[in-house]
């Protein structure tokens, strides 16, 4: 494989890597005010995809209405669920939490094949596809764009966790009780957490169902997006970011190795390498912090 080739896989694996950050990003931000891994991540982000669509071509606004009009209504919809599905579990075991997260994203996916359908509708964003080069590596100008807008979140989330009201959704993550002792609205906190983290599911929705499409698929980000936030650390968002960026390489680069050898579908299996190894080796990730309890 000639170095030219090995370059211009690690440049589109980096952008690709940061898509997948894009989605890792919201599981990170609700673990980080409720030590709680989110399940409906998924979910969420086909379901502000679809209601990107609802507002731009059933109702005919342009997408530069649509997509804050949908960022407000799924923030809202967010906090919503948080208080109707999860409040009611606070102080129960964490499985039970991971249950109710589960059973929200089957619900989405079971309430946008019955109202859409499941025919795969398309997000045009008014990107070109005309081909784009960096010196002699030919990039994805739809993958690039969607780097952009995970670094600009990275940026934007990295700086709102060193507000006052960020370092409260940390300090809600690292105790409720002790937050709920010097007045901290730790019910508030993780219902923001949940708005903030369906912003950023619309964002992942739009630009994931521009490369392949809105439909139940981008459901199945959620494997993806687990895979980034457990290599980085769950509660790291600059963890999420550069595993992205190393797991979008090993999997372009190992694709392109492999393939040729089994046939096809390696990236599947170089991600569940990934992510069991993970597990194994260094179950708090690369950046997440490590708890140790005395028993």
């Amino acid at each position: 494989m000639d170095l030219i080739l090995l370059a211009e896989l690690a440049v589109n694996g980096v952008l690709t890597g940061l898509l997948y950050s894009l989605f890792a990003i919201g599981l990170v931000l609700i673990y980080k005010a409720s030590s709680v891994p989110n399940l409906s991540q998924g979910g969420l982000t086909m379901a502000g995809a679809y209601v990107v669509l609802a507002l731009a071509h059933d109702m005919g606004l342009p997408l530069w209405v649509a997509i804050p009009l949908a960022a407000v209504v799924m923030f809202v919809f967010g906090m919503g669920i948080e208080r109707v599905a999860l409040r009611r579990l606070a102080g129960r075991p964490v499985v039970m939490i991971l249950m109710m997260t589960l059973g929200i994203d089957i619900f989405l996916r079971g309430t946008t094949l019955a109202i859409w359908g499941g025919t795969s509708r398309s997000v045009d964003l008014g990107v070109s596809y005309e081909p784009l080069f960096v010196g002699d590596i030919l990039v994805s100008r739809i993958h690039l764009l969607g780097a952009a807008v995970a670094i600009l979140l990275f940026v934007v989330f990295v700086l709102f966790f060193r507000t006052r009201l960020g370092i409260r959704l940390r300090a809600i993550a690292d105790d409720y009780m002790a937050s709920w002792s010097v007045g901290i609205s730790v019910e508030r906190g993780v219902g923001l957490s949940w708005g903030l983290a369906s912003i950023v599911a619309v964002s992942a929705g739009i630009i994931w169902g521009e490369i392949q499409g809105v439909d139940q698929s981008l459901s199945l980000l959620l494997l993806k997006g687990l895979t980034v936030a457990v290599l980085g650390g769950l509660d790291s968002i600059f963890g999420a970011v550069l595993a992205g960026i190393i797991l979008g390489i090993i999997e372009n680069v190992g694709s392109a190795y492999l393939d040729p050898f089994v046939g096809g579908g390696s990236r599947d299996l170089i991600m569940a390498a990934v992510l069991i190894l993970t597990v194994m080796l260094r179950p708090h990730g690369l950046f997440g912090r490590t708890d140790i309890e005395r028993v």
